[in-house]
């Protein structure tokens, strides 16, 4: 028998409250002063769900979903870049990343190029097409971006380590939760 979970109109409804509950956060970016980087994150660790029980497919989807929404929702667009240019899509990245390379050390060679590539980018986006202001990237007078890149990779890092924390927490804690809830 298939599991409850399994069933096509469980999928869609969680994939559907998994999307609400990321548009949500990325609603709320405007509000909280460190929302533009946090919440971001945040909304796309919930996909972690998605990509565990359903795969790539459906948490890209969602990923989908999520950005354009955020996109004509949230008032903090750097936030909604944010997300669509690196934390929305990375924890499905970070599977097939980890489920495809044996080597820890290709892993995060992978990781951080991609990070970087993605930082990079939003960067100029943002300042080139977005017009946020230069005075976003400056801290006491001082024009930062390198410096910001230094510590967005560090971020990154312990980012990329709480995704592995949550990915256990949730097939340890709240899977079981779920299928036993669902029987």
């Amino acid at each position: 028998m298939k599991s409850p979970i399994q069933k096509p109109t469980f999928k869609i409804a969680l994939c559907a409250i998994i999307a609400a509950l990321a548009v949500m956060l990325m609603l709320i970016t405007s509000l909280i002063p460190v929302g533009t980087y946090a919440l971001p994150c945040f909304a796309g660790a919930l996909l972690i769900a998605i990509v565990i029980e359903y795969g790539a497919k459906w948490a890209l989807g969602v990923y989908a979903v999520v950005s354009v929404l955020s996109f004509f929702v949230a008032g903090d667009k750097e936030a909604v870049l944010y997300f669509a240019m690196l934390f929305g899509y990375y924890p499905v990245l970070k599977a097939f990343i980890e489920g495809k390379l044996k080597s820890k050390l290709v892993q995060y060679v992978l990781k951080f190029a991609l990070f970087n590539a993605a930082a990079v980018g939003s960067f100029f986006i943002a300042t080139k097409l977005m017009a946020v202001p230069a005075e976003e990237f400056t801290l006491f007078g001082i024009y930062m971006p390198l410096v910001f890149l230094a510590f967005g990779n560090l971020f990154f890092l312990l980012y990329d380590f709480a995704l592995t924390t949550f990915v256990m927490f949730y097939v340890r804690k709240i899977r079981e939760k779920l299928l036993h809830i669902f029987k």
